[in-house]
């Protein structure tokens, strides 16, 4: 294996694996969105 092919797997692997760590910890920080309570907002309603 030449040195430029060891060079590019290197370049390759490192970039998939920083990308990969970025998303996976962009996904974990981003707080979860406030989903609504269906229950609490059914309160209002009138039930037979």
């Amino acid at each position: 294996m030449t040195t430029s092919a060891i060079i590019m797997i290197v370049l390759t692997q490192g970039t998939v694996i920083t990308a990969t760590i970025y998303f996976f910890r962009k996904v974990l920080k981003t707080p979860p969105k406030p989903e609504p309570d269906s229950y609490k907002d059914n309160n209002d309603t009138l039930r037979d």
